[in-house]
């Protein structure tokens, strides 16, 4: 089965950390987060840049210099041929980094069973009880803690980290995440940037302050937190 890619950043030095990767970008999302810098993945059919099949010679062509891949989306784990792409990938000596929404906790399970993926980045959208209005729609909140829990028992290396927006985050947001994961080992802090690209160009970017102040407030319960971007 071929696995069609719908982009390709062939060269990323931040989107693993401590390596030097190349980002693939898949189709379809199951939230429609309004600060989403990828909403033209939200749908499945999200026309190709390539097939795997391409992928893999490009990796071919980059090995010594790159040594890791990134997937992320859209939602990866929604993905029928996620399995089989991410075994190519490794295969071929790649280190694999997973993103994910943790909408999908059995899925994100039987990946980490089969050894398939190196580490793992969730997003925190919000505290729980903000959870639907900052994802875009109804969600099943088990879910995201079954992830959690999930990525906090069985992934070594996992980070943790929230697109913060001035209108959807605040103080309040940041003691609820840093009380639910507490004792986590490493939080990213992601600034939300306005473009012609997002849905919502209205929710206002945070101010500096107030990403020190989010990060104090969840320093207090989680070793390392950083702002990234």
């Amino acid at each position: 089965m071929s696995v069609n890619i719908q982009g390709l950043q062939e060269m990323t030095l931040v989107d693993v950390p401590g390596h030097v990767a190349a980002t693939v970008f898949l189709s379809g999302c199951d939230l429609r987060c309004p600060y989403c810098h990828n909403a033209e993945l939200w749908d499945g059919d999200a026309p190709a840049v390539m097939d795997d099949a391409a992928f893999f010679d490009f990796l071919e062509r980059r090995r010594g210099f790159l040594d890791a891949v990134c997937i992320t989306g859209g939602e990866p784990l929604l993905r029928a041929d996620l399995a089989d792409f991410l075994r190519g990938i490794q295969d071929r000596g790649y280190f694999v980094k997973l993103d994910t929404n943790g909408t999908h906790p059995e899925k994100l399970a039987a990946l980490i069973d089969q050894g398939l993926v190196d580490s793992v980045a969730m997003d925190i959208k919000n505290s729980p009880s903000r959870y639907a209005e900052t994802a875009g729609r109804a969600i099943d909140v088990n879910a995201i803690f079954k992830s959690v829990a999930l990525l906090r028992q069985k992934m070594p290396q996992v980070i943790f980290r929230t697109t913060v927006t001035g209108r959807l985050h605040d103080d309040e947001s940041f003691e609820e995440i840093g009380q639910w994961l507490a004792g986590a080992s490493l939080f990213h802090l992601q600034p939300f940037r306005i473009s012609a690209h997002v849905p919502d160009p209205t929710l206002g970017e945070p101010q500096s302050e107030d990403l020190l102040r989010y990060q104090r407030i969840l320093r207090r319960t989680i070793a390392q937190v950083e702002i990234r971007g």
